[in-house]
């Protein structure tokens, strides 16, 4: 007789440090991959539909609340693209607050997923709270360093979750000088926190996992992207922001209420720190390109593991960019162009901390919005996720629950997909037949 072909599946049914609702099915049968779904049910949130008939200045405001990890980047690809469609020239000053506002998020977005949720894992801990009693030290810098980002927000966005203080053309208020000044102060005290956090991340024992990925971000031709650049990938992309949708391409599959995307012509790709500083390693800056030679990390890395030790470093540079931006600023007097609505399509891409953020908004002359359309990193991320764990899949069917459970986490963390404050991130059910 024939002998029975033995089978496994790995089942996830609730990432629960993801923001949202999602979960992982891996299906193996004599050690090949049958099937493999990352299944994200949360229902729709409708933010697109939300927005048409809205004015475009209730836009900032409305797109902030659609992450409260990352609302700054949300509103500033909001306001870029209304800037493109109506024409609207900015303050030189007003862009430097825009970079200060950015290097804020960026802060307190990466110490929390290094600190809070994904050193854990290398360290051997099942939380932040058991983490905290082995290194009660790196907790406290993670929050000394965190709380530095927020105060950069609330000081230009007027509070530190879903700002209200950037609008179209600029922001609703500026800053004083002296404002700025208590937060440069505070900024180089954690400076030394930062280069520590860095060098600290470059000793986990990392896994090795050299991949084929294709790497995406802004590029600028002056400065580490933010706000502004082009789209250039590690094969050969290189368009302008506002051309985004001849490059990717969104698709839906059955399991799933996220679109994926990838390159026309290609697959997936990899978004967030890793690419950007693998494309974008010459515009660094001096002192985190330096702690970054100090990581024995080989810059452009192909190893998606390195992204933690990527995202220490952007904490490096954007406070070393904040006091850049504090020690040359001049309050904007507006501190907002004024501006008229017309009729059109505007199209902008920002770096939030997870990668790319693509919005593109066409309103009628009266300024009201007729359609919308937003592509979020994580989402951009969801192919090159299933595609890491397609990799691993073989390793996953030889470990026990525990072990296969931490691979999942480690290669999910990779991406920082929005996250919540759960104690786990999988719940995971290991079946044989």
């Amino acid at each position: 007789m024939p002998s029975r072909k033995k089978s496994r599946t790995i089942r996830v049914n609730y990432l629960t440090r993801a923001e949202g609702e999602a979960a992982l099915r891996i299906s193996m049968r004599d050690g090949e991959l049958v099937d493999l779904r990352l299944e994200i049910f949360e229902p729709p949130r409708f933010f697109e539909a939300f927005l048409r008939g809205r004015e475009s200045r209730e836009a900032p405001d409305l797109t902030a609340r659609i992450c409260g990890i990352c609302p700054v980047a949300y509103q500033m690809s909001t306001v870029h693209a209304f800037e493109q469609s109506y024409g609207i020239t900015i303050d030189p000053a007003v862009r430097e607050l825009r970079r200060l506002y950015m290097c804020g998020e960026w802060i307190e977005s990466h110490a929390l997923h290094i600190h809070m949720l994904a050193a854990p894992d290398y360290l051997g801990c099942d939380s932040i709270l058991t983490m905290a009693e082995k290194n009660r030290e790196a907790v406290e810098r993670g929050l000394r360093i965190k709380q530095v980002g927020n105060a950069i927000v609330a000081a230009l966005g007027g509070r530190s979750v879903h700002p209200v203080g950037a609008c179209i053309g600029g922001f609703t208020r500026a800053p004083g000088r002296e404002r700025l000044s208590g937060l440069r102060e505070r900024l180089l005290r954690v400076r030394d926190d930062a280069v520590e956090c860095a060098r600290w991340v470059a000793r986990f024992d990392l896994p090795v996992a050299n991949r084929d990925i294709e790497f995406v971000s802004l590029r600028h031709p002056d400065e580490y992207p933010m706000n502004e650049g082009r789209i250039v990938s590690s094969k050969g992309v290189d368009a302008a922001a506002e051309d985004f949708e001849d490059c990717f391409e969104e698709h839906q599959v059955p399991y799933s209420n996220a679109l994926h995307c990838k390159v026309k012509g290609r697959g997936p790709y990899f978004l967030g720190p890793l690419a950007r500083i693998n494309l974008n390693f010459d515009r660094l800056g001096p002192g985190a390109a330096a702690i970054a030679r100090e990581t024995g990390i080989s810059w452009p890395s192909s190893n998606p593991y390195a992204s933690i030790v990527a995202r220490a470093l952007e904490i490096l540079y954007a406070v070393d960019e904040a006091v850049r931006v504090i020690d040359a600023y001049r309050p904007p007097d507006p501190p907002a162009a004024p501006f008229s609505v017309r009729a059109g399509v505007g199209r902008a891409i920002t770096e939030a901390p997870r990668g790319s953020l693509y919005h593109a908004f066409e309103t009628d002359d009266r300024g009201l919005i007729r359609a919308a359309r937003i592509v979020p990193p994580t989402a951009q991320n969801q192919a090159r996720i299933e595609a890491d764990l397609r990799e691993l899949a073989p390793e996953l069917a030889r470990h026990p629950q525990a072990a296969a459970t931490r691979i999942c986490e480690m290669a999910i963390r990779n991406y920082d997909p929005c996250i919540s404050c759960s104690t786990h991130f999988l719940k995971l059910e290991i079946e044989s037949h």
